[in-house]
């Protein structure tokens, strides 16, 4: 169910598309559905259903990972006419999970043992015990026997005291699912049509109703305010945090560690304060990662260091733009990876150096105050300070290829497409345009001049 509007969100954005970990909270509840090897999945949009929908489909079609449809609860008038949205699409062999798009921090393992109690003739639900349960269903038993769920605003004061409830998450039959939500009425405080109503509908039929309880309350927690968001946010990145630590790697404090994607770590990985990881990022063995930094998209390989404040942003995972950082390299501080940097082994980036969709090979020097764009650089090659490829000629990038053992001088201009020759030096402050030969020194700028007497302009 996607569909609520999420007033208490104050945001122009539809609610389950603001973003938990880098995703949005609907694709954290279609991905879990995927992990259950789900043969469909259907969305109930609402509110915001054209940008809802158009995530989702842009998301799913990129990885082919599920059979995704869509139907649309328009007025929203409860959670049962909500589900009653997608009868025509629910195929009458199958079980139903029920799942909001606003919980998005259902585990996959929570679902399959809900499933397993629902074992295809019985309707199952998700509940937990809560010290303060206002604002939830109760679950109204006799004996082990669940016989209803009571919503807050319809519950008699014995009912209030009930500290089980229900999570909003169920396992049905498809058939009967069906049968009951044709029963449905919203003759309730609400006015709503209520899901949870068929639970009554499903004992008077004499159809076993079973609870599967949890202990753990971040399962079942909706996100319906920016404070929620944040609260669970923390969840999530502790729990990441802690499968980190238990692998083995060194996480200089836990609680300051963002992952908005994939993180893979081999033996003996660092990583200090205030990191983020988007997308997919892989480290090699004993590789350390210095505080402040951002890592997108990226295979950073064995014994690489990131020191502090680098920003490296790589493109599509397996694709041209991905970053690849060769072993023993030494990145940083404040340098930027941009897409296309493919870097060998002991190539060293400095400070304030920016490197976009070029190829850097084994122990090639660019330490600082530089930009390498659309260059291919060979071994060995020092880069000098304040140096630039102008790749770009205001409507086409062009290449630079700078061949093994060049030393290019501090503030050189190489205007592309240029090749300086195996073995070269590119004298200080030189502006080239044509290739330089192997072996040469190459000087391109202009006569030093001083006129002695110089009267500088004084103001009127």
């Amino acid at each position: 169910m996607a569909a609520g509007k999420g007033t208490r969100m104050k945001s122009k954005l539809p609610k389950v598309l603001h973003l938990l970990a880098g995703r949005a909270l609907v694709q954290h509840v279609v991905d879990t559905a995927a992990e259950l090897q789900a043969r469909q999945v259907t969305v109930i949009t609402g509110h915001g259903a054209p940008e809802v929908e158009a995530a989702l489909s842009t998301v799913t079609r990129a990885t082919g990972q599920l059979d995704i449809n869509f139907v649309r609860q328009e007025p929203q008038l409860g959670t049962g006419h909500a589900i009653q949205q997608a009868v025509p699409v629910l195929r009458d062999d199958g079980l139903v999970v029920v799942l909001s798009g606003d919980v998005p921090l259902t585990q996959a393992d929570t679902l399959t043992q809900l499933i397993s109690a629902c074992a295809g003739d019985k309707l199952a639900l998700l509940t937990i015990d809560f010290a303060n349960p206002t604002g939830y269903g109760r679950i109204v038993r006799k004996g082990d026997a669940v016989q209803a769920i009571v919503e807050q605003k319809d519950a008699s004061a014995a009912q209030l005291k009930i500290t089980e409830v229900y999570s909003g998450i169920m396992a049905v039959p498809a058939k009967q699912l069906k049968s009951w939500l044709a029963r449905l009425d919203n003759k309730n405080a609400q006015g709503e049509y209520y899901l949870t109503d068929i639970v009554k509908f499903a004992v008077a039929d004499g159809f076993p109703v079973v609870a599967h309880k949890i202990s753990d309350a971040a399962q079942v927690a909706g996100v319906n305010s920016p404070v929620q968001l944040a609260e669970l946010e923390r969840t999530y990145q502790k729990r990441v945090a802690l499968q980190l630590m238990e692998q083995g790697v060194r996480l200089a404090d836990p609680s300051r560690l963002d992952v908005r994607g994939t993180l893979t770590c081999a033996q003996d990985v660092a990583i200090d304060v205030n990191c983020v990881f988007e997308g997919l990022v892989s480290l090699g063995e004993g590789v350390h990662i210095g505080p402040n930094c951002v890592i997108k998209n990226a295979s950073i390989a064995a014994g690489a260091v990131i020191h502090p404040f680098t920003h490296i942003e790589g493109g599509e995972p397996g694709s041209k733009n991905a970053i690849e950082v060769g072993p023993g390299a030494l990145i940083g501080p404040f340098a930027r990876l941009r897409p296309g940097a493919k870097l060998g082994a002991e190539v060293h980036i400095g400070n304030f150096v920016e490197v976009k969709n070029s190829t850097l090979a084994k122990g090639a020097k660019a330490n600082h105050l530089a930009y390498l764009g659309d260059a291919t650089v060979g071994e060995r090659v020092n880069y000098g300070a304040g140096s630039i490829t102008a790749n770009y000629d205001g409507a086409n990038k062009h290449r630079t290829v700078i061949e093994a053992d060049v030393h290019i001088g501090s503030n050189c201009v190489l205007i592309a497409p240029v090749t300086i020759g195996a073995g070269g030096t590119v004298g200080g402050g030189s502006t080239l345009s044509k290739d330089a030969p192997p072996l040469a020194l190459t000087v391109a700028r202009a006569r030093q001049v001083s006129i002695p007497n110089w009267k500088r302009p004084a103001k009127k």
